[in-house]
């Protein structure tokens, strides 16, 4: 039963149903977003400095006050406004984060630095796995927690359930979190942030411009049979074990700035975005894996595009306003392993680019979010019971960052986010970013459905695919 005192969660809205099925994902191990920040200091619970940074944060997003309420009695996901808002906070001293450290460590991930372990670790740690987080007060929707690395370093960790995290707003939170970390160091008054408005209130399906998301019954009808039949015939890369329970890996795909200008300055003369290259590599790189084998196969491959729609929604958001607003394209492409890389990512993006322009990404919404819970609901359907609905998803954009500067004043060494695929998803999905001019990809994939071996080759593929046409644009 429900706590009678001061602190109880009021009912806010019900879900709508692209975050109700990021939650039908979550059990399963995807919909977990993961911020780790590596620091040049050391950060314990003595320390003000993070909780004041984070509470400054929940003083301007709503959403943050935000718990998850599960009723099992009608099988139905609300939000719940929480009386006493806070970022739950947890720290680990120097000897257990040594102990988990060394329980993590495996001759095949050796040469994985702390923080790229540490991020591993927490996305497989499933807060939202099981119906008991579900109580009647709600669960938290965002948790952080403190890893000291030794004396001088620590590793902060931030996770998020996806229903209120698209990449947007994880890029958002943490290019707030600096500012204001910045200033809390600083000494001084932080200066008053705007509380955003209407933050939370509506999921993206009411938010849909007026007309663009109607299709008759008819439409569904075949739509969800094209979607349905396709996704039975797409080809998938070469599963190892498709038996033991499964888990997230990553893998960082880096580019100097030299090639990344290059490859940037290719897409930019032929009209096309950075998702098209990096679709065209995927693509390429993992055909090639079939190639080996028979020289003549053709197959046919799923992209999964995610476009983030806030600048189109009526009324439009910004990217300050958090929660999940972004909407997925799914495009087939049939391989023969003749291809030219440039070509290709052409067709990619153009493909991608005609079902935009055709308002997929919302007429289609309900039809891919069906699908995807009757996949979690029934993995039978997907080849071997992977629960693989596409080779590779990638973002629309990348993520721009140019805060280097701000990053050293602050003592970030390093960071890495991106989020769990290893419930329902791609093969691999990549969190692109270009740091201050340099290509820097979280390439996240399931294990042991995939091996780290395996996709550190499939990456290294890519990387010299990417390199070798920028190249030959000389």
């Amino acid at each position: 039963m429900p706590s009678s005192n001061h602190n109880q969660p009021e009912p806010f809205r019900s879900l709508g149903n692209t975050e109700t099925s990021w939650c039908r994902a979550v059990g399963g191990g995807t919909g977990i977003t993961v911020l780790a920040l590596q620091l040049a200091k050391h950060i314990n619970q003595s320390s003000h400095s993070l909780q004041i940074t984070l509470l400054n944060l929940l003083n301007s997003h709503p959403l943050l006050h935000f718990k998850l309420h599960y009723n099992p009695t009608t099988n139905h996901f609300s939000f719940l406004k929480s009386a006493n808002p806070q970022i739950p906070l947890q720290f680990h001293d120097l000897p257990s984060t040594s102990k988990l450290l060394l329980a993590l460590s495996t001759p095949n991930n050796s040469h994985i630095s702390p923080l790229h372990l540490i991020l591993e670790h927490e996305l497989n740690s499933n807060t939202w796995s099981h119906p008991s987080s579900f109580p009647c007060t709600g669960v938290d929707l965002v948790f952080g927690t403190v890893y000291a690395l030794s004396h001088v370093k620590s590793v902060i960790v931030l996770k998020f359930h996806v229903a209120i995290c698209d990449r947007t707003t994880a890029v958002s939170f943490l290019r707030e979190l600096m500012v204001l970390a910045k200033e809390v160091e600083g000494g001084g008054e932080t200066q008053k942030r705007t509380k955003i408005e209407g933050e939370g209130d509506m999921g993206i399906e009411s938010l849909v411009p007026s007309g663009l998301a109607k299709k008759t019954m008819w439409a569904h009808g075949i739509d969800m049979l094209g979607y349905s039949v396709n996704s039975l015939r797409l080809s998938n890369l070469k599963f190892k074990n498709t038996k033991l329970p499964r888990f997230s890996e990553v893998i960082r795909l880096k580019i100097n700035t030299h090639y990344t200008a290059k490859i940037l300055t290719g897409c930019k003369s032929r009209g096309i975005k950075l998702c098209g290259a990096l679709a065209a590599a995927g693509l390429m790189a993992g055909h090639s894996t079939k190639l080996d084998s028979d020289h003549k196969l053709k197959k046919k491959y799923g992209v999964v595009t995610l476009t983030d729609c806030r600048t189109i929604l009526d009324p439009s958001l910004s990217t300050q306003h958090f929660g999940f607003y972004h909407s997925a394209i799914l495009n087939t492409h049939t391989m023969k392993g003749t291809e030219n890389f440039w070509d290709l990512a052409q067709r990619c993006f153009m493909d991608f680019e005609e079902y935009k322009k055709c308002n997929r990404h919302f007429s289609d919404m309900a039809d891919l979010n069906f699908l995807m819970c009757k996949a979690i609901e029934n993995p039978s359907l997907t080849a071997s019971s992977s629960l693989r609905t596409s080779l590779i998803s990638v973002f629309e954009d990348p993520v721009m960052d140019g805060s280097n500067q701000m990053q050293q004043d602050l003592g970030v060494e390093d960071y890495i986010g991106c989020g769990s695929v290893h419930g329902v998803g791609p093969s691999i999905a990549f969190f692109d970013t270009i740091r201050d001019g340099e290509l820097d990809c979280a390439c996240v994939y399931p294990a042991p459905l995939h091996s780290r071996e395996q996709m550190s080759e499939l990456v290294d593929r890519m990387k010299k695919i990417m390199i070798d046409g920028g190249d030959s644009d000389l």
